[in-house]
């Protein structure tokens, strides 16, 4: 790959997600939420009560990371934090009947998000653009050499 590529490459996928980012985030304010939360919130949806640490490896991040916004969904009323019956030292996270019902308007701002992300693409199937992203994201992780 030449630099001009290369540049090509590095400024489209960092102007992508900057306004992704964006775009999110004002949809999230909406909710009271801010950028990074709402992942935090549908892992929970969709796997239900997890320790922290599975939280953190769920979502990719590091467990002060999970911890911090834990204490500040909690805070929210949005999660509860207890102590995992078979291990004191283990931090279960819960979602509470408001996280629960903040959820179900949160998964149709995430829809509309992404009806409005892709709504102008011309040359690209959504199938295919998921594969790519799915590829993209397997080589940033170092699945591919």
């Amino acid at each position: 790959m030449d630099f001009a590529q290369a540049d090509a490459v590095n400024r489209a996928i960092r102007l992508i997600g900057m306004k992704h980012r964006g775009r999110a985030g004002a949809a999230l304010a909406a909710l009271g939420l801010h950028p990074g939360q709402e992942v935090f919130l549908l892992e929970l949806d969709a796997h239900g009560a997890r320790t922290q640490t599975q939280l953190a490896a769920g979502l990719g991040c590091e467990p002060p990371s999970v911890t911090l916004m834990a204490q500040k969904l909690e805070a929210a009323g949005l999660v509860v934090r207890r102590g995992a019956p078979s291990d004191g030292r283990l931090t279960v996270v819960e979602l509470t009947e408001e996280g629960r019902a903040l959820v179900v308007r949160l998964k149709e701002i995430w829809r509309r998000l992404a009806e409005t992300t892709v709504a102008g693409l011309e040359f690209t199937s959504l199938e295919r653009l998921r594969e790519v992203l799915d590829d993209l994201a397997h080589s940033l992780h170092g699945a591919k050499q």
